[in-house]
């Protein structure tokens, strides 16, 4: 039988393995567009527990934001030169949008 004190301990290691692997990105918002290391995206893989970073490159405001049931998130607009965050935690597709430019669109596969 496990101890209180070992289970607790395979938790923890669970947990600091789980977040180590998680990677941070970052996507530009630029020219009415969501880019990769310069390129146009329209679709992207991540795993669970990744951060993006929405970061406006634009010399005008963007409202990024997802109204998909597995991440619900709107992160009010912002000027060019900031970045905001958002953390996906769960496996499965979420829709990303601007409200300001309805052209903009990303589908992000959670895995």
């Amino acid at each position: 039988m496990l101890s209180k004190k070992s289970v607790v301990a395979g938790l923890v290691m669970m947990f600091v393995l789980t977040n180590a692997s998680a990677a941070d990105h970052t996507i530009m918002q630029n020219s009415k567009s969501f880019k990769l290391a310069g390129s146009q995206i329209e679709e992207m893989t991540i795993k669970a527990g990744d951060t993006i970073h929405f970061k406006n490159e634009d010399p005008f405001f963007h409202n990024i934001f997802s109204l998909s049931d597995l991440k619900t998130f709107d992160l009010g607009s912002y000027p060019a030169g900031e970045s905001k965050a958002v953390v996906f935690d769960a496996a499965g597709e979420v829709e990303v949008e601007c409200a300001i430019h309805p052209q903009m669109y990303l589908l992000l596969t959670v895995e």
